[in-house]
């Protein structure tokens, strides 16, 4: 067993601001041609070579985003850089580079912020992406963590949210409402922990979905999958706030409707197996308004059907109509309910 007195501790007022960037940043290596200049100069320097570039940034605030009751500083570093990937993989665009800022209070030490940036470190060897800058600062509470991200893509593969079209196929990688019951599961056994400290979770029945909420990955398969079957999305969004809420932004953007049927929607037998624990919630509610999933919700034209017909990985649950059909979700029994946005805003809205 490790004692407390045996872990060390160092100040970040210790090394100061540049040593320790210097001190976070000094595994990364830079990866990607298109990045000229990383760490370490006032700005980064990046050579799009004539494709386009796609910048995408997102903020993580302690308390709101994630809690470190049940969140490892080197699985937040991961989810951080994860989360914005997907936002690139949205747009059909390869992520190359990220910049990270980073606020915390005196309660980190040099060595928990050393967990952070493994995570990171991680997410940036995994998915070939270089860490160009950032920046780091102190706040009077907490933790919050901003990473931009840049990808590139040819500009006749770029995928916008309002591309969709009537008849288009809606599709869906993966499954989805895991995230959400795997952060269903972390909240009840928090609250077991605060009324009995020396409570000891067991949580391994609860492996994927919990894995799925605290370490995320962007579906870059995907992606590489559509570009070799030669197909460019006629829109595409990352599920972020549920698959209700997603799905609702591209048939705004595009100005069409849509038809989601519930038994297509994919559903992994863990997501259902904690539905059941927690009583009458439905799994299909998970998937529709769960939220942080991060699959890639995408239309494609019916001609290109038969390139993915046969994936594992991509499923098709739909179709675009017209405007004036409204968005609906249709039953097993094929019924109509109209589908609403009410998606995953945190854990303050519970």
């Amino acid at each position: 067993m490790i004692r407390t007195e045996d872990i060390t501790r160092t100040e970040i007022s210790d090394l100061g601001e540049f040593a320790l960037i210097k001190h976070l940043t000094k595994e990364f290596e830079i990866k990607n041609d298109s990045t000229i200049k990383g760490v370490g100069d006032d700005a980064a320097v990046i050579d799009s070579k004539g494709k386009r570039t796609v910048v995408s940034t997102d903020m993580l605030i302690e308390g709101v985003d994630f809690d470190m009751t049940y969140t490892p500083l080197r699985h937040l570093g991961y989810k951080a850089v994860a989360v914005n990937l997907s936002d690139i993989a949205a747009m059909n665009a390869i992520p190359k580079q990220i910049t990270v800022n980073i606020a915390v209070s005196n309660r980190y030490s040099v060595e928990a912020l050393t967990e952070l940036y493994a995570g990171i470190y991680l997410a940036c060897q995994r998915y070939d992406v270089d860490l160009v800058g950032g920046d780091t600062s102190s706040s009077p509470a907490g933790m919050f963590i901003s990473i931009t991200a840049i990808g590139e893509v040819d500009s006749d593969k770029l995928v916008y949210r309002s591309g969709a079209s009537v008849h288009d196929l809606i599709c869906v990688s993966g499954d989805l409402g895991s995230a959400y019951s795997g952060l269903l599961v972390l909240e009840r056994e928090k609250v077991t922990f605060k009324a009995n400290p020396n409570y000891q979770p067991d949580l391994a029945t609860f492996d994927y979905v919990i894995d799925r909420y605290l370490k995320p990955e962007p579906r870059m398969d995907i992606i590489k999958f559509l570009d070799q079957k030669g197909i460019v999305p006629t829109s595409m969004i990352d599920v972020s706030d549920g698959l209700a809420s997603d799905v609702m932004q591209i048939c705004e953007a595009s100005s069409v409707g849509c038809e989601i049927y519930e038994e297509k929607i994919p559903i992994d037998y863990a997501t259902t197996m904690v539905c059941s624990e927690f009583g009458k919630m439905l799994p299909v509610s998970n998937a529709l308004n769960g939220g942080e999933d991060y699959e890639l919700l995408f239309t494609i034209k019916q001609a290109d059907y038969e390139k993915i017909k046969d994936s594992a990985e991509v499923h098709v649950i739909g179709h675009i109509t017209e405007a004036n059909m409204g968005m609906m979700l249709v039953t097993p029994q094929n019924t109509t309910i109209q589908l609403r946005a009410q998606g995953w805003t945190g854990k303050d809205d519970e």
